[in-house]
């Protein structure tokens, strides 16, 4: 008969594997993806690097990995910040602000995870990524369009707009240093984007101020 692992075993292999992922997304954190290496990472986790090469042959397949668990918690955190919000508008300014405010928290991060050069065989992991979250901004703006609050409009294209927009305004080359004014910066970045998909601007000012408040 095969050998068939037991849950203990699967679940210690699980482990292990989450938390070779979670040193290499500390590494990414503080020195950008160049610094996932595969010894280091090793050394972060408390295991030798022989280890991490059992779950991941080489560091393009371990920055794959972190690329994925980035992925699936923002995704996860702008879901949640929508969810939460009373109607199909403050779902939209909140998810904006999320990513926005999650970004600015740690810009280094977020620059290794979503511009930082890396290997061509990543393109595709990466762009995964940001289909994603533009697909989660086309998803809040056509409710509301359906709802009323907004213009008629290309939703999936605006979900684009909104992504590249908060990409360069937050970690773009041109961005401004959100040291001491994050929330100003996060509150300035939904108005505009607020204002560029259509949303009277009194409009956007009062339910952006609102949900800031709501948020602290």
């Amino acid at each position: 008969m095969p050998y068939r692992r037991t849950e203990n075993v699967e679940r210690r292999l699980a482990a292990r594997r989450a938390a070779i992922i979670a040193a290499a997304r500390q590494a990414a954190s503080e020195g950008g993806m160049a610094a996932v290496q595969i010894a280091a990472v090793a050394r972060r986790a408390g295991i030798a690097a022989g280890t991490v090469y059992r779950y991941f042959p080489g560091k393009t397949d371990l920055i794959a990995a972190v690329l994925a668990e980035i992925s699936g918690r923002e995704i996860a955190a702008v879901r949640r910040a929508a969810d939460n919000a009373p109607g199909p508008l403050s779902a939209l300014a909140c998810t904006i602000m999320s990513f926005a405010a999650r970004v600015l928290r740690d810009r280094r991060f977020a620059f290794a995870a979503i511009a930082e050069p890396v290997d061509a065989k990543l393109d595709p992991v990466r762009l995964k990524f940001r289909k994603a979250l533009a697909d989660e901004f086309a998803t809040r703006v056509r409710a509301a369009i359906s709802s009323g609050h907004l213009p008629e409009q290309d939703a999936a294209l605006a979900g684009v707009a909104v992504l590249g927009l908060l990409v360069e305004g937050t970690i773009g080359p041109l961005a401004p240093s959100p040291a001491g004014r994050e929330r100003e910066l996060v509150q300035s970045l939904a108005l505009t984007t607020l204002r560029a998909l259509g949303l009277l601007d009194p409009r956007a000012r009062g339910l952006v101020v609102q949900t800031m408040i709501g948020d602290d």
